[in-house]
């Protein structure tokens, strides 16, 4: 394979050929911040949260490849700045319930809050009228919690390779569908894995709340991104 070396926030790392930014500086113990990407997904750069900056040039970490020679700023205090600026937006334009969520700890829109010490949005809440949809078996989609990150539409399919999950009408009118036929037919694994691919609790499993008490979840052992880092996050 090809060597390539860059430099993120001026330390020097070494790549291979055809990894993105967000692969590449994980692979040197660096953490750039994701929601929309998911591993085994093709990335999409839909949230924007990954955001760095080359030669000047914003661009989505997660779908540009990482190129020789390439200086990467991450944690610039704009770049920061504007990444606490997305996930405040998220919070508000969304009712997030964080104290009664079944996906408190696991959740990886609230660990970004507490990664950023986001005690109060910037921006005021819309309160936007969402219906749940409870009319699978297995899952139900709590659309208040829904980022629209499309990791449901991407990662969940049936036996057949068709789309378990849609999305709907556009701009500030989307919401994710689930093919009631599809979503009928999954079983306890796949209604398992829908739930774990979102990263927030819009997907959640039916009659299987809190198998894990809070204090014992991923986020609340580690804060987010300390499995990449070397050491503790910030």
């Amino acid at each position: 394979m090809t060597e390539i070396r860059f430099t993120i926030d001026g330390r020097e790392g070494r790549a291979t050929a055809g990894q993105t930014i967000v692969e590449a500086a994980k692979a040197n113990g660096v953490y750039i911040p994701v929601l929309c990407h998911y591993e085994g997904l093709k990335p999409v750069g839909s949230c924007r949260v990954c955001t760095v900056r080359v030669g000047g040039k914003y661009m989505a970490a997660c779908t540009q490849p990482i190129a020789e020679g390439m200086a990467v700023e991450n944690t610039a205090p704009d770049l920061e700045d504007m990444r606490r600026a997305l996930i405040e937006m998220l919070f508000v334009e969304g009712n997030h319930m964080c104290p009664t969520c079944e996906k408190s700890g696991n959740c990886e829109l609230q660990a970004l809050a507490y990664r950023y010490r986001i005690t109060a949005p910037r921006f005021p809440y819309l309160f936007p009228v969402r219906e749940l949809d409870a009319a699978s078996p297995r899952i139900m989609l709590e659309r208040n919690r829904c980022i629209q990150c499309l990791r449901c539409v991407r990662g969940i399919r049936a036996k057949d390779g068709r789309k378990v999950f849609a999305a709907q009408d556009r701009t500030g009118r989307v919401t994710i569908d689930a093919d009631r036929d599809l979503a009928a037919r999954l079983s306890d694994t796949e209604a398992r894995r829908a739930m774990d691919i979102c990263p927030v609790g819009a997907i959640l499993r039916k009659e299987v709340g809190f198998a894990v008490p809070i204090g014992k979840r991923k986020f609340d052992k580690k804060p987010i991104g300390s499995d990449v880092e070397e050491g503790s996050a910030r």
